[in-house]
């Protein structure tokens, strides 16, 4: 990989400043500060917005590049398969053996009343959205645009590691609301790094956001499992 110059170190550090903060200060206002709020509501959706605009501004106008969505490949896949397939052994065995001692489940289920998916129906739809949509979006923006910008101003190990502690960031902030318990919030927090330092290897290894998606997937539906029996009962509740 050729050296970047000090001017593309510059672009790649304003463009993490940029963009790194936002989805902090989002999760922030939307379920601690603003919890319920109008003005909460909308600096999360301004947030989340502001997340998914910036990476295309930023080619368009900084790289003067054209915008395309990337292109369906194989490279990887297999190993996205296989570390989704651990990933979501890992959440289930973690939870089944003794992170479920942890949470109260009448919790859980106030929180997810307070935002709307209180029944079934509306918690599996949001479900779906978040594995087959929220997913790619977050690849999109923490492994394309994140990571990538994350290589140019360290070593790709470096890279690796420092995209997905970003990455965690702001899921720390929603895991404290959740789950009030500090080990439930820490154990999901590795967890998440893990997941994120995961995706973001396979992503810089090679080069195809579909493999670093579909291991995310496979995170996405476990968590959405263990949600739901929290939520409505089941083998894990």
């Amino acid at each position: 990989m050729e050296k970047p110059k000090s001017s593309e170190k510059h672009r790649a550090l304003l463009a993490l400043a940029l963009l790194v903060p936002i989805p902090s200060l989002g999760t922030w206002a939307g379920l601690v500060g603003g919890q319920g709020e109008p003005w909460g509501k909308a600096v999360y959706a301004i947030a989340k917005g502001w997340i998914l605009v910036l990476p295309l501004v930023w080619l368009m106008v900084v790289e003067r590049q054209r915008p395309r969505w990337p292109r369906f490949k194989t490279d990887g896949m297999v190993w996205g398969v296989v570390s989704g397939a651990a990933i979501f052994a890992i959440i289930m065995g973690a939870y089944l053996t003794f992170a479920r001692n942890w949470i109260d489940p009448g919790f859980v289920s106030e929180q997810i009343e307070k935002v709307e998916l209180g029944t079934p129906l509306r918690y599996v739809g949001f479900a779906v959205y978040v594995c087959v949509v929220n997913a790619l979006l977050e690849e999109y923006v923490w492994r394309w645009f994140v990571a990538t910008r994350c290589e140019k101003l360290m070593k790709r190990w470096v890279a690796v590691v420092a995209s997905a502690l970003l990455f965690t960031l702001h899921h720390v902030i929603a895991l404290g609301v959740y789950f009030p318990d500090w080990r439930v919030t820490a154990l999901s927090s590795l967890g998440i790094f893990i997941g994120g330092a995961t995706w973001s290897w396979l992503y810089i290894r090679y080069r195809n956001i579909y493999a670093a998606y579909v291991s995310h997937v496979f995170a996405d539906i476990a968590i959405f499992v263990i949600g739901y029996w929290l939520a409505f009962g089941g083998a894990g509740a």
